[in-house]
């Protein structure tokens, strides 16, 4: 096999169990001792599809403000926000917190039930395929924590109330992180070309190979049109046009930074008086409010990280143009924290959405979002991009490790 972060390329045994096998150049991640079997995935992905139905059907929160009562369901903030003529932040939530979660148990309730019937229900490599892409957007975890910050916003001015669904989402939570622990995917491929479902691949031999972006099989390399044959997804011996592309998102993240910081986020009216807030301004407020651990979070996901996501890649582009030796192991550790740290900004989308959906009492209170809201939306999504365009491999390439 070959490392994803680094293009070494290494065999891997028997893993004892509770054990993980990582590179012994770069660190990272390459396989788990998990057991074969998929009872506990199976099971755990279904009993996430019927959390996902009783939270999105089930009363979310409510809030209670001078006699007055609003409650609010999971997609009322998506609402509120179509309403406010904010669409793509609408259209975004509904994609992060239903559709992709959705999606992803489903797929994985197919594939598993596919393996245990004969024959196997089509579309099942394709399905495989496009699962391990879902993995990223899906942000129960991420509306978890905007969740908690909205409510310690809301609890010292209202009284608020948690509905069933928000302890179906946090049971959610919890369900999909424990199928991404036990489920292997190489073990489901392994499955497939037993079955006789996709091609069997035996040992890659000779020089000109490359490493498949989704299933991660190394096979012989025949051009830009080449396939891979166990689940034909696009063959390319490195990330296409990788440091362009890189390039051009992290600086339009870069240009849409500055407006996701200088204009109001969201504008909170109370009994007729209010004030835009940014995302900064939201941050003092919370340490006006003596909450300094929410503000050190809000401060760390919604400022440092968009910062760090486009120096760091810069760094790194830079680097890897001026072909440096200097700390590699250290630069692809740098990579992944940038990989994995970025979705976590989407907390203050997440928690404008919230107060939108609860905070709707007319001339009490009311919260409408603002244009900063829009671009702050825009840099993570586009940095989220910007991470996974960027190939690591090509630092090691770069400085001649991998020849």
């Amino acid at each position: 096999m070959e490392c994803s972060d680094c293009g070494l390329r290494l065999r891997v045994g028997e893993i004892p169990q509770g054990a993980v096998a990582r590179c012994a150049r770069c660190g990272a991640f390459l396989r788990a001792a998990v057991p074969r079997s998929f009872d506990a995935p199976l099971a755990l992905a279904l009993s996430g599809l019927v959390l996902l139905v009783i939270a999105n059907l089930m009363p979310f929160m409510s809030l209670e403000l001078e006699g007055r009562i609003d409650d609010a369901s999971l997609t009322t903030g998506a609402i509120g926000l179509l309403n406010g003529e904010m669409w793509p932040v609408a259209i975004l939530i509904l994609l992060l917190t239903v559709v992709a979660p959705a999606l992803k148990l489903g797929s994985i309730v197919y594939v598993l039930l596919g393996l245990r019937t004969r024959p196997a229900p089509p579309g099942l490599r394709a399905v495989l395929r496009w699962l391990d892409q879902l993995h990223p957007w899906s942000m129960i975890e991420v509306y978890m924590l905007g969740l908690f910050v909205a409510y310690v916003k809301l609890a010292d001015i209202a009284t608020v109330r948690l509905g069933v669904a928000v302890y179906a989402l946090a049971a959610l939570m919890l369900v999909m992180a424990t199928i991404d622990f036990v489920l292997d995917y190489d073990a489901v491929w392994q499955v497939l070309e037993e079955r006789g479902l996709v091609p069997r691949t035996p040992a890659p031999r000779g020089e000109n190979l490359a490493r498949c972006e989704v299933c991660g099989l190394l096979s012989p390399w025949h051009g830009e049109d080449a396939a891979c044959p166990r689940c034909a997804a696009h063959l390319h011996h490195r990330k296409p046009n990788s440091t362009a592309r890189c390039w051009a998102l992290v600086i339009t993240a870069a240009i849409l930074y500055a407006p996701a910081n200088l204009y109001p986020i969201l504008t909170v009216i109370s009994f007729g008086r209010g004030a835009p807030d940014t995302i900064l301004s939201g941050v003092k407020h919370l340490l006006d409010a003596g909450m300094w651990p929410l503000a050190l979070l809000v401060f760390f996901a919604s400022i440092t990280v968009p910062v760090l996501k486009i120096t760091g890649l810069v760094f790194l582009l830079i680097s890897t143009r001026r072909r440096s030796r200097w700390h590699l192991r250290d630069r692809t550790v740098l990579y992944r924290i940038i990989d994995v740290i970025g979705r976590w900004s989407m907390i203050d989308i997440f928690m404008l959405s919230v107060l939108v959906a609860l905070v709707r009492l007319g001339a009490v209170a009311s919260v409408s979002p603002g244009i900063g809201a829009l671009a702050f939306a825009g840099v993570v999504v586009i940095t989220m991009f910007a991470a996974m365009s960027f190939d690591p491999r090509l630092m090691w390439d770069a400085a001649g490790e991998n020849r």
